[in-house]
């Protein structure tokens, strides 16, 4: 897969391409708090915090967080965004995280599993900074759980480049408890709809899904041609909603 630069390719329009409404925010954090041990305040990593969409949210709802993200402009957007006073953003990533061995009670990692470089050095590094008993949410995609996004239909090899980007489940899986993890839950959670079809276009247009930089220019071209005739016919539809994965990690040692 293709390393991807965010320092110079999607900082600038990452935050506007993939915002949140308020009520797919909530669905997240309403996800993670069942998974999650009901005591508050706990400790929280946001590994791959990107410019901040879900750090401020876990702050508020379990406590203080740190974002590591090892983009150092996405990392300067999410500092001028946030005015939590329990988040903090640090340079970092998952492989080397700046933060003390057994600091958090959970791990955040929102679709940046499939950015990491060393999996097997992350899966340590993850495991050194949990507590006992710890908690890794991982809200990635695998190549045989693949939520099938409406719009991807409409791009040349779509599905079949986009499944190529990840891991299947049981790879996934057997990388972390051949480590000593085990596995606290696996489901799906339905994002509410990011709204109209045309909304959703728009912000596709920003490009700030890795996806967009596995294809041609020619299937680029041809994808958002047959994509804005598909949003044409019906721009204030609903965008369709979808079930999206989500596997709970617990550290067992």
């Amino acid at each position: 897969m293709r390393r991807i630069d965010y320092d110079t390719e999607q900082y600038q329009d990452y935050a506007r391409g993939r915002a949140l409404t308020e009520q797919q925010l909530q669905a997240w954090i309403s996800a993670f708090g069942a998974v999650l041990p009901e005591r508050r305040p706990l400790a929280g990593l946001d590994v791959g915090s990107g410019t901040g969409r879900f750090t401020p949210a876990l702050a508020r709802a379990f406590g203080p967080v740190t974002g590591v993200e090892p983009s150092v402009r996405m990392c300067e957007i999410a500092q001028a965004q946030s005015l939590h006073p329990g988040v903090r953003y640090l340079a970092g990533s998952a492989e080397d995280m700046p933060v003390p061995s057994g600091s958090a009670d959970y791990a955040l990692m929102f679709l940046s599993w499939h950015h990491v470089q060393d999996k097997p050095r992350a899966v340590r590094e993850l495991a050194r900074v949990l507590r006992p008993a710890g908690r890794l949410l991982l809200r990635a995609n695998f190549s045989d759980h693949h939520p099938r996004p409406w719009w991807l239909e409409h791009f040349p090899r779509g599905l079949e480049v986009d499944s190529s980007l990840f891991q299947p489940l049981h790879e996934v899986i057997e990388m972390f408890t051949s480590a000593g993890w085990r596995v606290a839950g696996f489901g799906t959670v339905t994002e509410p709809s990011s709204g109209t079809r045309g909304d959703m276009l728009e912000r596709l247009r920003l490009r700030t899904h890795s996806f967009f930089a596995h294809l041609s220019p020619d299937e680029l071209e041809a994808g958002f041609r047959r994509l804005e005739q598909a949003a044409a016919a019906d721009p204030g539809a609903p965008a369709p909603v979808f079930s999206e994965p989500l596997l709970t990690l617990e550290r067992g040692w």
